[in-house]
């Protein structure tokens, strides 16, 4: 068996709705699998971003409500602009937006880029993509 803790976590009430019909619909056994499931994806995605070295192309893309305060993310994008080869703007579904921010320079910076945007609590989603490095 397992050795298992106990952790309790806060989730807004939309989030653990998305959760438990998640749950339902992907046949996870529970809460907390489905949780250990997302820690998993989330550490072997960070671990890829924190090995890599040098010059580097991503693209990240994010998810916020349509009426958050975007200065954060316009911030970041502005103190970074020499990272930020180009973005797309585009509203998905009522009341939200996506953007894809194409990225290329030092992985260093691409990191640092990325923790400026997962500290935003104005942002539901963000998923980062590397590309191979082929030299």
């Amino acid at each position: 068996m397992l050795d298992l803790t106990v952790v309790s976590l806060s989730l807004p009430n939309l989030l653990l709705k998305q959760v438990d019909t998640a749950i339902e619909e992907k046949g996870f056994a529970s809460r907390s699998e489905i949780v250990r499931q997302s820690l998993r994806l989330f550490l072997n995605e960070d671990v890829r971003i924190e090995e890599l070295e040098g010059e580097a192309i991503a693209t990240i893309t994010i998810i916020y409500r349509e009426k958050a305060d975007r200065g954060q993310i316009l911030d970041a994008q502005h103190v970074y602009s020499g990272l930020v080869s180009t973005f797309l703007h585009t509203h998905i579904y009522e009341g939200y937006c996506l953007e894809v921010i194409i990225l290329k320079g030092q992985a260093v910076t691409i990191r640092r880029f990325l923790d400026s945007l997962r500290s935003n609590e104005q942002i539901t989603q963000i998923k980062i993509a590397v590309l191979n490095q082929h030299r």
